[in-house]
């Protein structure tokens, strides 16, 4: 007979490994590329000593003259606090008593619980990659009943739950409305519940996950913002915290090339992978279609394939922003993580518990961690390339 402590079980030993698996490695291509380690964690925050420029205890000098004085290493120290990233499943008492004899019945529940929690985590934690850490998905340009136009829906899908933040307050105006249907033609997306009135959402206003804003991963969007702090370091006094980033309308193998070779030049960093959203790959494959070249493709950890610029992978990824590649050194982006994925567990050592006052059953899969990039300096953007 299935019960509740046999489902525990089998949640720890038999779901842990392959979803944490899952969540590491199959995110998406990028996240496949960047370190993840226990090192640097302190407590609640991560701790650690960036390098910058070179050692200064280098000179020239007479035969018989006094030696150069020694300079030892710059050093800076980045601090953020972890993030708490969450993952829940749902198992009705209904369900489960239907299937405590079938053995069959209740795999089958699990697995269909477990792939919906996976497909939403690999959305959310590719989503997080390229934003800020804000948790903005995107902003609202008009409101009409339960139809908010936005300005753009990559960030969207049916079944999130999210919260529409004030632009003057920061804080929710609207809390936990589920996402019934996105237009994506048109860029509206339309929410559960009551109807929402102008005055109380007001163009300007933005969307972010429920309960998450100002919670998220710091990621890319973070390391080309325009914010006067990263990592807790002012930019202004730090300049190498500051990557290159270049406007270009067109997209030509120079371009790339030359973000490429400020990179080396600047920072000695050697860029390895390159993503950007799919119309910029469509607009680069035509460029190399146009000028008769050759398209390569090549194999990717995780089974993912790319074309290539000079054995560099191109990939595309659908929350890059619009008009944007990125060039960047990923041996520079390390995960800093308390722990791997584990399950949220009770005094009692389990899992799965009653939701109070529900005939519900929930599992919370759990990972404090945060992105850091080593050396900003050593990546690139250019924006503004017109789409195909």
């Amino acid at each position: 007979m299935v019960t509740l402590t046999s489902a525990d079980n089998a949640l720890k030993t038999l779901y842990l490994g392959v979803v944490a698996d899952q969540l590491n490695t199959a995110v998406n291509p990028l996240l496949a590329r960047f370190e993840q380690t226990t090192s640097d964690v302190w407590g609640k925050e991560i701790r650690k000593l960036a390098p910058f420029g070179i050692n200064g205890g280098i000179g020239a000098g007479t035969e018989d003259g006094e030696l150069p004085d020694a300079a030892s290493n710059n050093y800076a120290q980045f601090v953020l606090t972890l993030k708490n990233l969450y993952g829940t499943i749902e198992i009705s008492d209904k369900a489960i008593r239907a299937s405590e004899n079938s053995a069959g019945a209740f795999v089958n529940l699990l697995e269909a619980e477990m792939e919906g929690l996976i497909k939403a985590s690999k959305f959310n934690f590719g989503r997080m990659l390229f934003g800020d850490g804000s948790g903005t998905l995107c902003k609202i340009s008009a409101v009409s009943g339960n139809e908010l136009t936005v300005d753009a829906v990559n960030n969207l899908i049916e079944g999130m739950v999210v919260d529409v933040i004030g632009n003057s307050s920061k804080t929710p105006v609207v809390s936990a409305r589920r996402i019934v249907d996105v237009d994506r033609a048109n860029k509206k997306v339309t929410v559960s519940g009551a109807s929402i009135g102008v005055g109380t959402v007001n163009s300007g206003d933005f969307l972010t996950v429920q309960g998450s804003y100002g919670k998220e991963l710091t990621g890319l969007g973070a390391i080309f913002g325009d914010s006067a702090t990263l990592y807790g370091l002012t930019r202004a006094s730090n300049k190498w915290l500051t990557p290159y980033k270049k406007t270009a309308s067109s997209l030509t193998d120079i371009t790339i090339q030359t973000a490429m070779d400020t990179l080396d030049e600047v920072a000695g960093s050697q860029a390895d992978f390159i993503v950007c959203s799919g119309g910029v790959k469509r607009a680069y494959q035509d460029y190399l279609i146009t000028n008769r070249s050759n398209v390569d493709v090549m194999n990717l950890q995780g089974g993912y394939k790319a074309i290539s610029y000079n054995g560099i992978p191109v990939i595309s990824d659908r929350f890059c922003p619009a008009g944007t590649m990125y060039v960047l050194n990923t041996s520079d982006f390390h995960l800093h993580q308390l722990c791997d994925w584990r399950w949220l567990e009770g005094d009692d050592g389990r899992i799965i518990k009653q939701v109070a006052n529900k005939p519900v059953y929930t599992a919370t899969l759990v990972k404090y961690a945060d992105l850091i990039c080593d050396r900003p300096i050593g990546q690139a953007m250019i924006s503004g390339i017109t789409e195909a």
